[in-house]
């Protein structure tokens, strides 16, 4: 989330974490166990993306991380990269232990965000 935040200069997105209440109020079909496993992007429209097609969608909103976007745009590349992305999130827990989330959370300052608009 700290990575989107930073790269989301233009303010297009709202990051929500599952442990605001906001978060079952805004998808209520979505159960805490999904939520815990992939990121979910809630479009104005009310559709939802999940896990890399998430990715994906955020990236074509983000000036600095439009060539993720595009390249996830590659026909069959989607694909791939929701393996990848499914193969993360079920041993995020060894990666946090091998990364620890101390050191991985502090590359990045944390940036404020102005939420008068």
């Amino acid at each position: 989330m700290r990575v989107l935040t930073w790269l989301d200069w233009l303010n297009k997105a709202e990051l929500v974490p599952i442990s605001d209440p906001r978060s079952a109020a805004i998808a209520p079909e979505v159960g805490r166990e999904d939520l815990q496993e992939a990121i979910h992007c809630i479009t104005p429209q009310g559709a939802m993306h999940r896990g890399a097609r998430a990715i994906r969608f955020l990236s074509m909103r983000l000036p600095l991380a439009l060539p993720i976007a595009l390249f996830l745009w590659i026909p069959g590349v989607i694909w791939v990269a929701e393996m990848v992305y499914m193969w993360i999130s079920r041993n995020r827990l060894f990666f946090s232990k091998i990364f620890g989330c101390k050191g991985a959370c502090a590359i990045l300052p944390e940036r404020k965000r102005d939420h008068s608009t």
